[in-house]
């Protein structure tokens, strides 16, 4: 009995001391460049990151939120856009109103800005696929078939630009929810322009 006890005294430490031994292993594995954030800012695959995971995110978030007005002006009653186009409108403000969400949670757990830095110069609207202001104003002024037509066009280039943000994510990123979303963003919105290139007929 006694020598039982003895026993698991003396090898429970043990176990305990070889689990923590693969816990620090794994911290050693993170890729070179990244940070790890603390665990209650990022958990799981979300605690490590690097530069090219927080402008993904930011840029991203910009992004998504004029996609998100464009989608909101073909949901608007007074535009008369076609009914293919209200119900893209649709699906693009409900895919990527979540991700919006999801990104800035990161950036959050990361400790970073979830606006862009653009003290160097560097301007949101040189993002690739990014409409300017005048396009947007045009946009809102077009009613009926000009406005289909115009918001597909717009919508396309947006989309295409997404997806060389993404792609550029997937190649610079270090974060697996990052490369994940990049991933799901390529297949998504090039399912996307497909669709709006053949209502363009």
């Amino acid at each position: 009995m006694n020598i039982t006890r003895t026993f698991l005294v003396t090898i429970v430490p043990l176990a305990l001391i070889a689990c923590g031994g693969e816990d620090a292993s794994d911290q050693s594995d993170a890729p070179s460049g990244a940070v790890t954030a603390d665990a209650t800012g990022a958990t799981g695959a979300a605690a490590t990151f690097g530069d090219a995971d927080v402008e993904f995110a930011q840029g991203m978030i910009a992004h998504h939120e004029q996609a998100i007005e464009m989608a909101e002006m073909a949901l608007d009653p007074s535009v008369g856009a076609r009914a293919e186009v209200v119900d893209l409108a649709t699906r693009i403000r409900a895919a990527q109103d979540p991700e919006i969400d999801q990104m800035t949670a990161w950036l959050e757990g990361w400790g970073a800005s979830i606006v862009m830095d653009t003290s160097d110069g560097h301007d949101m609207s040189s993002m690739a696929g990014m409409m300017s202001v005048e396009q947007m104003d045009a946009l809102a002024q077009s009613t009926g078939a000009d406005f289909d037509r115009m918001w597909l066009e717009m919508m396309i280039e947006h989309h295409e630009g997404a997806i060389v943000m993404a792609e550029e994510a997937a190649a610079d990123g270090t974060n697996p929810d990052v490369l994940a979303l990049a991933a799901e963003i390529i297949a998504t919105q090039q399912a996307e322009i497909d669709e709006m290139r053949a209502l363009l007929g």
